[in-house]
């Protein structure tokens, strides 16, 4: 799942105030440039086993905690992948939150399945259990939510809800590298953990993407999908599925091996710095941080959000955005729409023959949709990068004095 570029309604008033950069991303070392080189000079550039490849699969899978790491081009045909092997396919439904990027619900489309979207909790920002039992019928094949901002699902009710109605989970991590849920990683709760290491990511080369499995009969499937329908016993022209060139690079793997060796450092200074703002935020009439409990053991924040509730706060959240923009704090306000308010679905820009949309009455309406969480935090969430979370965190006392400022100036 890909972050919100900077919409153009949002940029900021005046040029910013100058002052210190925040950290830029993605960082490479020394150390980077020169796997980089190693592959270039091996001659071994590409290849589903490539020893770059293969490297980074088992340094992936170390790192989960997942029997099976399978890599491929990026995080939107894993999703695909994932949903092949399962062996969903026409007419069959799949679960996906409302407010996620695009690709969450397009792979189900490419799989000839139909998204019905679910209502995510203002609270999280993560996919609400109770709405999401309320939309199984016996046509479900699986349910794909999305760790949002980094923060882990109610994996406790949505595996209860996937196991007492036969459905298949998958776990759309895309946000949350490292993220945990009661002292276990995401990516190994579901049938399948989807990653995607796009430039924006906490781990990144640029683009990939990988799927995590602990069983071993999906991960064959998985990666003879993602290699041309190629068996590791088969001959190099020999084809047992109908899979494609979804393979990763040897140039990309070996930048993602420097980036699993750096992640638990960083993944540290996020977690300490967004409890800080946690803190100092929630302190301040009507802005709620994205909420944690116990169970939340740790937080990826590949995003920090927090909500400006608009009954609470003497400042809309469009322009407490445009102030911090203008100090030199880069906010957004992420997805400006639900999902499902795309034209590719509100004008049913698919083909509805094609994914067995049999009987439209017995599906979502997508045009006249309308999910009260989502809606809501299209209108009140911030977004702040994860590169900010990288700075030293003395620094996190000018995010707290820019909002407290902006808030002031509105007062």
């Amino acid at each position: 799942m890909e972050t919100a570029l900077l919409a153009p309604s949002d940029r900021p008033l005046s040029d910013p105030i100058p002052g210190e950069a925040w950290p830029t991303w993605p960082q490479h070392t020394a150390d980077d440039v020169a796997a980089v080189a190693s592959v270039l000079e091996s001659n071994e550039w590409g290849g589903a086993f490539a020893p770059a490849v293969v490297s980074f699969e088992a340094a992936w899978a170390k790192y989960v905690d997942a029997r099976h790491a399978i890599s491929c081009s990026n995080g939107t045909v894993s999703l695909s992948i994932a949903l092949q092997a399962l062996g969903v396919g026409h007419g069959d439904e799949v679960i996906v939150p409302a407010y996620t990027f695009y690709a969450t619900a397009t792979a189900v489309l490419t799989a000839q399945a139909i998204p019905v979207f679910a209502d995510v909790d203002p609270a999280t920002l993560n996919l609400d259990p109770r709405h999401v039992e309320k939309l199984i019928t016996p046509r479900t094949r699986a349910v794909i939510v999305v760790h949002f901002a980094g923060l882990a699902v109610d994996l406790d009710e949505i595996q209860r809800i996937c196991r007492q109605h036969g459905v298949s989970l998958i776990e759309d991590a895309a946000h949350a590298h490292g993220a945990e849920w009661r002292g276990r990683k995401v990516g190994t709760y579901g049938a399948f953990g989807s990653w995607s290491f796009q430039s924006s990511k906490n781990v990144t080369a640029g683009e990939g993407g990988a799927l995590t499995t602990n069983d071993p009969a999906l991960a064959a499937r998985a990666s003879s999908l993602r290699n041309c329908g190629r068996v590791p016993e088969g001959a190099w022209y020999e084809h047992h599925l109908l899979g494609g060139n979804h393979r990763m690079t040897a140039f990309q793997a070996a930048l993602l091996l420097g980036a699993v060796e750096r992640l638990p450092e960083q993944f540290e200074r996020r977690e300490v710095n967004a409890r800080t703002l946690d803190v100092e935020l929630s302190s301040m009439p009507g802005l709620v941080p994205q909420a944690r409990d116990s169970r939340h053991t740790a937080h990826a924040h590949h995003l920090y959000v927090f909500r400006v509730e608009p009954s609470d706060s003497a400042i809309s959240r469009d322009e407490l955005i445009q102030r911090l923009q203008a100090r030199g704090i880069p906010a957004t306000g992420g997805y400006p729409i639900a999902l499902y308010r795309q034209p590719i679905f509100a004008e049913y820009r698919f083909s509805k023959e094609a994914v067995g949309w049999h009987n439209a009455k017995e599906r979502q309406n997508y045009h006249d949709l309308r999910l009260a969480g989502t809606e809501r935090i299209c209108r009140e969430a911030v977004w702040l990068p994860h590169s900010l979370l990288l700075a030293e965190p003395r620094r996190m006392s000018e995010v707290v004095e820019a909002v407290a400022e902006s808030l002031g100036e509105a007062g």
